[in-house]
């Protein structure tokens, strides 16, 4: 053995550098990508803090990294370890810009407020509408709040408004909604960096005070996106409408939540969502039109470039549909990728490449940063690498599969399904941890619905708008809407099957990010080394197997209390608790309808181990071995030398969730959980109340005390 260790030794120091070169010139190419990952990575580091970082760090980072790529720059290894610390640096340090340039946080009023404002955006809603609302002034001699206002009309408020409209409306305001449990999502950093500063009811009909003209590109659109809209939804009543405006106008408020819920657990959201889907089948259709109408005359066919026109016009309708679905990331995002492809095929190059797809990723990291963490970018960008990543590995196997007659419709309806197995399979977890859900027959939707809606739906929506002008889109709209109600009646069949849809255990932060590193190894490495990446996706499925669920949840206004017992999640639920904190407590807890409170409980509390739970407003309780004391009611003095969770604690810190473990109960408040952020208000200070005695009459005291004062 000592022999053989002596010969081993030698041989393999002398093979080893081999084979690593051999794998860094397969691998060739393939290193570049990497830095949109570790962009990402910079981005989701920012947001995982729980305190706010130094200005300076991530100009730091991306000058350590420009340092040390340029002191090893003729070694591989201290290059690759440069470059890598500065595209972290630059995907942290746009994060803290974006959070940096963000407008602050603006007191919202406790009461009702007549407001006046500026119409952005009139949104169509299921039962009614919304208003976005810009210049608010909640007073006469207020300044304009600086963040945009959402006010919800009343129910029958049929008012014809349009946005640049002045109105007056009395509505009662609320900030954004902290997340319905520690770890949720976060709607206050969504409205931090979204630019909204409150949302609303509105107690009074709205009134109109001055009919402005548009003033400016974007007030004009979203004018243009809001007449579309209701035209598509006049000419084709019900759900199809909803969709027909979806896809047109990227509005999609107005579509019932039975039909939402069907295309969710369908598969088919992606369809609602305006983004990659929708502006490559609009690109492409214009790009095949225009080369058809090029070649059938001799000259043009000849003489002029077919393939580099066609793109420009790919690319001058991809854009008016950006402009025109109201150009958020999720689009701009699919835009910036699309012009690549076109580019490519323009020049004859690649239409789709793990490079473009890094392209888009650093550069929509380095515009806006906040939506890394989001679920738009996130199952978007998963699915396109493994599409690619896939193609690329099976292309020589889909190129055997290629023939004529019949076996060019197999090859199709392959790449149908290969498609939605690819695109489903890698986005699925994502949508798991965002939404707890997980769908089962996405494949069987997609093939029929995708094909329905590139040859049929779009094309006659996009000839509805140009026949808008003339008054004749009722010629487009009514047969857009038979494809329209096929595809809401395949949503609604597939998501009635057993078991379309289930829930899935919550997956921790850190399993999604072993998920997805393991899915960049997956997919962006070529050699038999990527399979290694397989390891980590299942470590990462496997996530929630270590994060247990929580056996007590205290809603941000104690309303709601859920505590686990052994035949599931018990509720107790006052008077006035938010439906969307126990529809999101149900996803997160993957439970099923939750049960009366009976195990361990009588009239005054229930004992669950060294925590007990007051009941209603009993304060009193059996203390004997009590660690900590749960009330939607303020407890002070109940069980002395006990913690207390009760009103007032989630009155100041939020949300709370409790795990019982062998040393005791754990607590965790939504503000420490999220920690001092600029987008986390900060804790409410209690109003000091001063007596309102009746004072003594003046002529009662006597003159010693008149003058002593």
């Amino acid at each position: 053995m000592n022999q053989l260790a002596a010969v081993w030794g030698p041989a393999r120091a002398a093979l080893w550098p081999a084979r690593l070169a051999a794998w860094v010139d397969a691998e060739r190419g393939r290193f570049v990508p990497w830095l949109s990952v570790f962009m990402i990575a910079g981005v989701a580091g920012y947001f995982t803090l729980k305190a706010e970082p130094a200005w300076w760090i991530g100009l730091t980072m991306a000058g350590l990294g420009v340092a040390l790529a340029a002191a090893g720059w003729r070694v591989a290894a201290l290059r690759g370890a440069g470059l890598a610390v500065l595209a972290a640096g630059l995907g942290f340090g746009s994060a803290q810009w974006a959070a940096a340039r963000a407008l602050p946080i603006e007191a919202v009023p406790a009461k009702a407020v007549v407001l006046t404002a500026a119409v952005r955006g009139v949104d169509v809603l299921p039962d009614g509408r919304r208003l976005v609302l810009d210049q608010v002034r909640l007073t006469p001699d207020q300044a304009p709040m600086q963040r945009l206002v959402r006010v919800r009309l009343k129910r029958g408020d049929n008012q014809d408004i349009a946005a640049g409209d002045r109105v007056e409306i009395r509505a009662v305001l609320r900030p954004p909604a902290a997340p319905a449990y520690p770890g949720g999502w976060d709607l206050q950093r969504d409205a931090w960096f979204g630019g909204i500063g409150a949302g609303g009811t509105a107690l009074n009909p709205v009134v109109v005070l001055e009919r402005a003209a548009p003033a400016g590109l974007a007030t004009a659109m979203q004018g243009l996106r809001d007449a579309i809209g209701q035209r598509a939804m006049t000419a084709l009543p019900g759900p199809a409408g909803a969709v027909a405006a979806t896809l047109l106008t990227g509005t999609t408020r107005a579509i019932p939540e039975a039909d939402r819920a069907a295309f969710r657990d369908s598969g088919l959201a992606h369809l609602l969502a305006v983004a990659g889907l929708h502006i490559g089948i609009v690109m492409g259709l214009f790009m095949l039109m225009t080369r058809l109408c090029l070649v059938a005359w001799p000259y043009a066919a000849l003489h002029w470039p077919t393939k580099a026109i066609g793109a420009g016009a790919a690319l001058l309708a991809g854009g008016l549909y950006l402009v025109l679905t109201g150009a958020h990331v999720p689009i701009i995002r699919s835009f910036a990728m699309a012009c690549l492809v076109t580019f490519g095929i323009a020049i004859g190059r690649r239409a789709l490449s793990v490079r473009g797809l890094a392209l888009a990723a650093a550069a929509l990291v380095l515009i806006a940063p906040s939506e890394v963490v989001g679920v738009s970018f996130q199952m978007s960008f998963a699915a396109l690498l493994a599409l690619i990543a896939g193609y690329e590995a099976m292309r020589p196997w889909l190129a055997r599969l290629y023939g004529p007659g019949w076996r060019r419709v197999a090859a199709h309806i392959v790449a149908l399904v290969l498609t939605s197995l690819l695109a489903g399979t890698a986005s699925a977890p994502y949508g798991a941890y965002h939404f707890g859900h997980v769908q089962l027959y996405f494949i069987a939707a997609n093939v029929v619905a995708v094909p329905l809606t590139a040859m049929w739906v779009l094309p006659l929506g996009i000839l509805a708008l140009f026949l808008m002008p003339f008054g004749l889109e009722q010629w487009a709209f009514t047969p857009m809407g038979w494809g329209l109600e096929a595809i809401v009646w395949i949503a609604r069949f597939v998501a009635s099957w057993p078991a379309a849809t289930f829930a899935v255990p919550p997956m921790p932060v850190w399993g999604l990010a072993v998920f997805s590193l393991g899915l960049a190894w997956l997919c962006l490495w070529r050699t038999p080394v990527r399979l290694a990446g397989t390891l980590a996706m299942l470590a990462g499925l496997l996530s929630p197997l270590a994060a247990p669920l929580p056996d007590l949840l205290v809603s941000g206004d104690a309303r709601l209390i859920a505590v686990r017992g052994p035949d599931g999640y018990g509720l107790q639920a006052r008077s006035g608790a938010p439906r969307f904190v126990r529809d999101a407590w149900q996803t997160h807890l993957a439970a099923g309808p939750f049960l009366p409170l009976d195990s361990g409980c009588d009239e005054a509390a229930c004992r669950l181990g060294p925590v007990v739970m007051l009941r209603g407003t009993a304060h009193t309780a059996d203390c004997a071995g009590v660690q900590l004391v749960v009330s939607a009611e303020p407890a002070r003095g109940v069980c002395r030398g006990a913690a207390l969770l009760d009103r007032f604690t989630v009155w100041r810190d939020g949300p709370h969730a409790v795990w019982l473990t062998p040393d005791g109960p754990v607590v965790l408040s939504d503000r420490v959980d999220r920690g001092a952020r600029p987008w986390v208000p900060p804790p409410p200070t209690p109003r000091r109340v001063v007596p309102n005695l009746p004072m003594a009459p003046m002529e009662a005291l006597p003159a010693e005390q008149e003058t002593s004062g």
